[in-house]
């Protein structure tokens, strides 16, 4: 299915931004768990109960992200219009509560990834699907090319925008307009931070930390050291997801806008395994993909996700009941 962007909402810009801010979401009732992990720490999981027999869909946020996100809380209602169960796991601290141990969470943290997801498959022994937004898709992709045909206790997976090189994203987000995002996210990373040196005293530099002005320049001084990376430019090269889309098994779909402002349609890999489709359309912005006239829709992306797990199942267009996002297509 073709992304064709409004003609009122031009550029990578407008649309990353007006779908995130501008755009109403839909209304999601979750269930919340509390996990705890085996080095003392615990993540908060957010499920929406479906029909049993139904498939579940495990969706990874990004950077600062949350159940709450645009683009969560819209997958989740098309879940629940389908009768199907989601789960959205937080990455430590950002579920609302500062997590306990001395480390945050990082776009290769593909360990995380496989806790989780052995979690859910042991609870769930239907059809099991994964997703992942932005650095969530890529710590995603990681887990599915490390762990080989071992990662194929999940029938599916999309990634969504996801940062596939980051030190090219990350060029991308250290100079001009998009320096916007760059310093919304040490908005709330910052502070988490702080709190995280009071917890710890001396886990990192503080005053290298305040003085960070680009996500260059904070992960070297956080993300790096506390996740087992030497600097930043190590990190960011050994957890790109770029490095291993050739060893997938498991039928993924990686999908990002060629204007995607965090990396840019140049950047994009133009290979990976049969099992992997590449989709990029020229349009879509940041998990944005708005859709319709004024004010705008953001029911096309989950639409697109569950479109791509429909295909892999091979269910036929008949076969089951028509979503939301599918009943609201003529508007």
């Amino acid at each position: 299915m073709l992304y064709r962007a409004p003609t009122w909402l031009p550029g990578g810009h407008l649309q990353t931004i007006y779908p995130a801010t501008c755009i109403a979401k839909p209304p999601v009732a979750f269930r919340r768990e509390r996990w705890h992990s085996v080095d003392g720490d615990f993540i908060d999981v957010d499920f929406v109960d479906g029909q049993p027999g139904k498939p579940l869909v495990v969706l990874f946020h990004g950077l600062e992200g949350s159940s709450d996100s645009h683009y969560a809380r819209s997958l989740m209602a098309a879940l629940q219009a389908r009768g199907w169960s989601g789960a959205v796991p937080h990455f430590r601290g950002c579920s609302g509560e500062a997590n306990l141990a001395p480390r945050f969470y990082h776009s290769g943290d593909a360990a995380e990834v496989d806790w989780i997801v052995r979690a859910l498959r042991a609870r769930h022994q239907g059809t099991l699907y994964a997703a992942g937004v932005s650095l969530g898709g890529n710590a995603l992709l990681r887990w599915l090319g490390e762990s080989g045909h071992g990662a194929e206790i999940v029938d599916a997976a999309c990634a969504i925008s996801a940062p596939l090189d980051l030190a090219r994203g990350g060029e991308a987000l250290s100079s001009g307009f998009n320096m916007l995002y760059t310093r919304m996210f040490l908005q709330t990373l910052k502070p988490k931070c702080l709190a995280k040196l009071e917890q710890f005293p001396g886990l990192f530099d503080r005053a290298a930390l305040l003085q960070a002005r680009d996500l260059y320049a904070f992960d070297n001084v956080v993300t790096a050291p506390l996740h087992g990376y030497r600097n930043t430019d190590d990190y960011w090269h050994r957890a790109s997801a770029r490095h291993v889309l050739d060893a997938i098994t498991v039928p993924t779909l990686v999908l990002n806008a060629r204007n995607d402002p965090f990396l840019p349609g140049a950047h994009l890999p133009t290979g990976a395994s049969k099992a992997v489709t590449l989709e990029y359309p020229d349009e879509g912005g940041h998990v944005g993909f708005p859709v319709g006239p004024l004010p705008g829709r953001i029911h096309w992306l989950p639409r697109r996700i569950l479109t791509f797990f429909d295909e892999v199942a091979g269910a036929a267009p008949h076969s089951r009941a028509p979503d939301v996002t599918e009943l609201c297509e003529a508007d």
